[in-house]
């Protein structure tokens, strides 16, 4: 079918009908009268050579056909719609969509993101968090920045921050805290990570105690635990530095230990748009000094 023939007007009505299944209530959606939306899914009908419907005494039901075609329009009209928001005060606006681990999100990200807005106003840029386990691919991710060793099959890697751990906590458990010894006698918050204490007390110099405490899947969860006084975190201080300078969290402790750092990753198949070009250029050259 030829793109200068495709009749919008009839599939649109379709797709409307088709969520509503109801020639009425697509029309109202529509803002035309019923007698228009079921005239032009009559034509659309006729042109394809089937039914798309079931006309029944109380509504409609989608037909086979009409099934295999809903999701193609519902797509092709979302991405219409996505596109046009784009347009805004006249000028285009390219989407980026990065994922992003929710301690880096919330320590490091989030307090700069208003000089990357000024330096782009042309990127729409959309982010969402998780716990580390960002899925590319399935959630359409422009970009993903995690933490870890940089090694996540079929993805491109760039280092961007370091983010040695120590232990921190609430002052006041802090003030029983005279060696790395102490810490046996106060919960040991975990994350998934399960053999971080284990480095730590072994950096130290220190044997590990049997480890109590709850487990927790988010750093910035965890965080909030220790700053409530539930026990003592292992977590990267650069991330919590107003925690810390509030003294809402203390370090009470010098010894680090380094497994990992943060990434910005893109799939390997992805190619590099013009917005994730220039993103990727602001956050390395934001995170630079503090790599070196």
């Amino acid at each position: 079918m030829d793109r200068a023939q495709l009749p919008l007007n009839a599939l649109r009505a379709f797709e409307a009908a088709a969520r509503h299944l109801n020639f009425t209530r697509a029309a109202i959606e529509l803002c035309v009268s019923q007698g228009a939306v079921s005239h032009q899914v009559a034509q659309l009908e006729q042109r394809l050579g089937t039914r798309l419907f079931h006309r029944l005494p109380r509504g409609l039901a989608l037909t086979d056909e009409g099934h295999a075609l809903v999701p193609v329009l519902a797509e092709m009209f979302d991405r219409v719609a996505a596109t046009l928001d784009q347009y805004a005060d006249g000028r285009f606006r390219e989407g980026l969509k990065v994922g992003v681990v929710g301690t880096f999100a919330t320590g490091w990200l989030l307090p700069r993101l208003d000089g990357f807005a000024r330096a782009h106003p042309s990127i729409d840029l959309r982010l969402s968090t998780n716990n580390n386990r960002a899925d590319l691919a399935g959630e359409a991710l422009d970009f993903a920045i995690r933490f870890g060793d940089g090694a996540w099959h079929g993805t491109h890697a760039e280092p961007l921050l370091e983010a040695p751990m120590t232990p921190v906590c609430a002052p006041t458990i802090a003030a029983q805290l005279r060696s790395p010894a102490d810490l046996a006698q106060h919960p040991l918050l975990r994350s998934y990570r399960a053999d971080e204490w284990t480095l730590w007390f072994a950096q130290a110099g220190v044997p590990a105690p049997r480890l109590r405490g709850a487990v927790f899947d988010s750093s910035v969860l965890m965080a909030s635990a220790a700053a409530a006084g539930l026990g003592v975190a292992l977590l990267p201080p650069a991330m919590f530095t107003r925690e810390l300078a509030a003294e809402q969290l203390v370090q009470p402790f010098a010894p680090m230990i380094d497994v990992g750092r943060y990434w910005l990753t893109r799939l390997m198949s992805r190619p590099e748009t013009d917005a994730m070009r220039r993103f990727r250029e602001w956050i390395r050259g934001e995170t630079y000094f503090q790599t070196r």
